[in-house]
């Protein structure tokens, strides 16, 4: 049998929702709320107590000045009011997309109760001293890292990066309060907020939120 044949063998063989993995809930979008912060809280909520893995992890895709798109995972900082928040260093690749272009789009899948949750719209910076304390409110592996810098950065040997996280641990511990001017708290301010809930009928309900000035347009999407 050829790689090819096994692959897709392989790829057939493959479920989503198992039954002794997942359970979908009901969800009725006439209950929920006005507007996508709390309704995004809550799933979350639900996700961690259903025994999802890391929930707070997602998809970040950004654009970058040529248009050609990019995805990877990160990790989500906090969702208020503001938006949803996440990190990195300004000058790397995400980074640098977000500069020429600050806006981008954010997934969410918590297969554990078959749930998704899209988001996306303009990016903007926060101020200097939020990313400071968003830093140093980690472990002191999360400022070792952020340390090293050059995030993205074409790595010549891995004893290079060895040599250089061992001088930003001994520096992490030895100052717990080390600046980090490239690392930047990015925040998502959402035009679009839409939730997903799986149905093992294939009846999935998605519910769309847009923005409409200060206040949402709700509205309800073939699956």
């Amino acid at each position: 049998m050829s790689d090819d044949s096994d692959f897709s063998a392989l790829l057939r063989s493959l479920r989503v929702w198992d039954p002794d993995a997942t359970e979908l809930p009901p969800f009725d979008p006439d209950t929920a709320p006005g507007r996508p912060l709390p309704l995004f809280r809550r799933w979350l909520a639900e996700a961690a107590a259903a025994g999802q893995p890391e929930p707070h992890t997602l998809s970040l895709a950004t654009a970058g000045a040529d248009g050609a798109p990019d995805v990877r995972t990160v990790m989500l900082h906090g969702a208020d009011e503001d938006g949803w928040h996440f990190a990195s260093h300004a000058g790397s690749r995400k980074g640098r997309q977000l500069a020429d272009r600050p806006y981008a789009a954010l997934g969410f899948y918590w297969p554990v109760q078959g749930r998704q949750v899209r988001v996306r719209g303009p990016v903007r910076t926060a101020p200097a001293e939020v990313a400071h304390a968003d830093l140093h409110a980690r472990s002191t592996g999360a400022l070792a890292a952020a340390l090293v810098g050059r995030q993205s950065d074409v790595l010549t040997s891995s004893s290079e990066l060895e040599r250089a996280s061992e001088d930003a641990w001994a520096r992490a511990r030895r100052e717990p309060d080390a600046a980090v001017p490239s690392w930047t708290v990015y925040v998502l301010e959402p035009d679009e907020v839409e939730f997903f809930q799986g149905d093992e009928r294939r009846r999935h309900v998605r519910l769309a939120y847009r923005r409409r000035g200060e206040d949402w347009l709700r509205e309800l999407l073939w699956p």
